[in-house]
């Protein structure tokens, strides 16, 4: 199924226990949120709609990828920009690659703030741009069109719980 990135908005209230447990925040079975299928589904029917709102839950498949090379420091001692803190981490691969742990980060409503302005000054150009030397040789135009997608997504997920004062979480895994 392959490693994919979810993230869960919560109510500054919960910000404390979301800090000291992300999994608390963070749906039991994030996939079947998705899907809108019960959690722990082995076998189901769907229409594919999310089963969580989504100004709750933002799904970013696999273009989370895209989305983290483009906001990444272009060199490991530059400071990150802020829209980075949204798309940071990676698994760690256990039982020589055959599992993993999934990454969890929380980002308390002061940070999403800083977030949001950094991901709206993110453009679709800049997507292009970011990806370019990888478009060529590694990635397809289509591929570039679906991360310009779930930036969108992502721009329109952080803007709303930022413009709430809420936090999310979420998880790569």
């Amino acid at each position: 199924m392959g490693i994919r990135y979810y993230a869960y908005a919560f109510d500054s209230e919960q910000t404390e226990r979301a800090l000291s447990d992300p999994l608390t925040v963070i749906g039991s079975d994030p996939l079947a949120d998705v899907l809108g299928l019960e959690g722990g589904f082995t076998v189901g029917f769907t229409a594919f709609r999310q089963s969580v709102p989504e100004r709750d839950l933002l799904y970013l498949d696999k273009a989370w990828s895209c989305l983290q090379l483009l906001t990444a420091p272009p060199v490991a001692v530059d400071r990150a920009r802020p829209a980075y803190r949204m798309f940071e981490g990676h698994v760690t691969y256990l039982d020589n690659g055959f599992t993993w742990r999934p990454w969890l980060r929380v980002l308390p409503p002061d940070e999403v703030e800083l977030v949001a302005l950094d991901v709206e000054m993110i453009g679709d150009h800049d997507m292009e741009a970011g990806l370019e030397g990888f478009h060529s040789s590694q990635m397809l135009e289509s591929e570039v069109a679906y991360a310009i997608q779930f930036l969108h997504r992502a721009r329109k997920f952080v803007q709303a719980v930022a413009s709430e004062g809420r936090g999310f979480a979420y998880m790569i895994g």
